[in-house]
C-alpha cells in the first residue's frame, strides 16, 4: 500500500519524531513532509482555486511521490499563473509548450492538457453547482460510511471509497480527465473531506476540531 506515492513505515501507521510529535508514518523524518502533514493535510477547504489547485497537483502525481510534487509546488503556481482557473482556460499551443519546457514542473505532456481541459470544464461545473466546493463537499461521507476506528488495518482498505468513485464517475461524465478514484479520494483526505489522520497520530484532534466548526459551501 502506497499513501501519497510513499510506503508505510510500520504496521501501525504512526512514527514519533525527534521533536516529540507523533504523526502518520507517511509523514517520515523530511521537514516540507512534516509541514505539510500538520498544517495542511486533512485541513477543511472550500477556496474554489485552492482546490482547483489541488485536485491538479494530486492528478499530476499520479505514479510519482507526493513529496516530489510538494518540492515543485511554488514552481507549479508560478507556471500555472498561481492556478488562477481563468487564466489557465485561456491557455493555448503555446502555453502548452511553455510548461512542457518547464523543468520546475512535471512535464507531462497528457497531465498539462488535462489541467487546461478542467479548467475550462469549470464554467459549466460552477453553472450547475454554484462551486467547486460545494460539488466536491456534497460528496462526504457521513460517520456511517466512515470506519468506526480509524487505523492503519483500516487506512489500507480505502484507496478508493465509494463516495471517491463517485466524485471521479461525475467529474468524468461532465468532460474532466486525470480524475480517477485513487486521485479523488488522496484529493478528499488532502482537502480535509475526510480526515484520514489514523488514531493516534496527534494532528487527528486539530483536524476533526476544524471539521466540526467548518461551514460547508453550499
Amino acid at each position: 500500500m502506497f499513501w501519497h506515492g510513499e510506503p508505510m513505515a510500520s504496521l501501525e501507521g504512526l512514527t514519533t519524531g525527534d521533536d516529540g510529535v507523533t504523526r502518520c508514518s507517511w509523514a517520515g523524518d523530511d521537514e516540507l513532509y512534516r509541514s505539510y502533514h500538520d498544517d495542511d493535510w486533512g485541513r477543511p477547504m472550500d477556496d474554489d482555486e485552492a482546490l482547483f489547485e489541488l485536485l491538479m497537483l494530486e492528478a499530476f502525481q499520479s505514479g510519482l511521490s507526493w513529496l516530489t510534487i510538494l518540492r515543485k509546488r511554488d514552481s507549479f503556481r508560478a507556471a500555472f499563473d498561481g492556478f488562477s482557473i481563468s487564466k489557465i482556460a485561456r491557455y493555448g499551443d503555446r502555453d502548452v509548450e511553455r510548461l512542457l519546457g518547464d523543468p520546475g514542473i512535471v512535464r507531462n505532456r497528457a497531465k498539462v492538457l488535462a489541467t487546461i481541459n478542467n479548467a475550462r470544464r469549470m464554467e459549466d461545473l460552477v453553472d450547475e453547482f454554484g462551486s467547486l466546493g460545494a460539488f466536491v463537499w456534497s460528496y462526504e461521507p457521513g460517520p456511517e460510511d466512515r470506519p468506526e476506528k480509524l487505523d492503519h488495518a483500516a487506512l489500507l482498505t480505502m484507496a478508493t471509497t465509494p463516495a471517491s468513485k463517485a466524485i471521479s464517475k461525475a467529474l468524468k461524465e461532465r468532460g474532466w480527465s486525470f480524475v480517477g478514484p485513487t486521485t479523488a479520494y488522496s484529493f478528499m483526505q488532502s482537502a480535509g473531506i475526510v480526515n484520514d489522520h489514523i488514531e493516534g497520530c496527534d494532528l487527528r484532534a486539530a483536524c476533526e476540531r476544524e471539521r466540526n466548526t467548518f461551514v460547508r459551501p453550499a
